[in-house]
């Protein structure tokens, strides 16, 4: 049977791509924070059913809430990075993606002890126009990157994309793994499998028949979530558009139950432990 990986784009509500324009960074220590509950729910949930993730950290919240981290390391998951301020690597020059990689790099060892091996970028944010991103993580010490999401979206995506693991010869000569979110083709187009709002409002037996014929082929899907998505006492704010609204708080009701479902049918694991299989195994990857 193919294990899957499962993993958590660890975030307070306030951050993200969906609310930039709405909420200044300057605010962030002003509004309720809801990470720590929401994230003891998940690892309770991944508790029961004996599941191993990758939490891609953000530096910021390593430093807020350095007890939460350790705990999730604790509990035997992997500590990825995903950033320190949540700012799109796109938006970011060289240097100023080398500053805040640094700081979430340092945040996250001084909670844990733990130097990450693995990077998300904030909103999967790199792509092929800034290569550069990929050998700032290479000589960072980053094993592998898992950023890309090769569809057509408002806000990110590079349809053209890998939509398997790769490994990557970067121009500085040194290599980088990349771990691509999991599509499908239909229709001649790639649709995304799960995480985020397509777990959220989609229907789970779409979810589960993507999963199965990603794991038929012999593919491992890669699936994401985030602690607010899971948050039924989520902060409302006024003045977001139908479409802020629907991505901020829609269908939170039914992700863990969701999971919950997808747990008892498909195996899942940490990135770091997929890598390791692979290498193990010395199969080749996918494209």
């Amino acid at each position: 049977m193919v294990t899957n990986i499962l993993t958590v784009d660890l975030e307070e509500w306030f951050v993200v791509e969906n609310l930039r324009g709405i909420i200044d960074v300057k605010q962030w220590d002003e509004l309720p924070r809801r990470i720590e509950q929401n994230t003891r729910e998940i690892l309770s949930l991944f508790d029961d059913y004996h599941v191993r993730a990758t939490f891609f950290v953000l530096g910021w919240v390593a430093e807020k809430y350095p007890q939460i981290i350790r705990e999730i390391s604790i509990a035997g998951h992997e500590i990825g990075c995903h950033s320190y301020f949540h700012r799109r690597v796109d938006s970011l020059d060289r240097d100023e993606f080398r500053r805040d990689t640094e700081m979430a790099i340092n945040a996250i060892f001084k909670a844990t002890g733990v130097t990450p091996v693995g990077y998300r970028a904030p909103s999967w944010s790199i792509n092929s126009s800034i290569s550069w991103a990929f050998e700032t993580l290479a000589e960072l010490g980053f094993e592998y990157d898992s950023s890309l999401f090769p569809i057509t979206h408002d806000l990110y995506g590079e349809p053209d994309a890998p939509t398997g693991t790769i490994r990557m010869q970067l121009n500085n000569g040194m290599t980088l793994y990349e771990v691509p979110a999991s599509t499908i083709k239909i229709f001649g187009r790639n649709f995304p499998v799960g995480g985020g709002g397509y777990l959220r409002h989609g229907p789970l037996w779409f979810t589960s028949w993507m999963i199965n014929r990603l794991n038929t082929s012999g593919r491992p899907a890669v699936l994401y979530i985030h602690p607010w998505e899971v948050d039924r006492d989520h902060p409302k704010l006024d003045g977001l558009t139908a479409l802020q609204k629907y991505r901020q708080y829609g269908s939170i009701a039914t992700l863990m139950m969701k999971l919950e479902k997808l747990f008892r049918k498909f195996d899942f694991y940490a990135a770091r432990d997929y890598l390791a299989n692979i290498k193990r195994k010395k199969i080749g990857f996918e494209r």
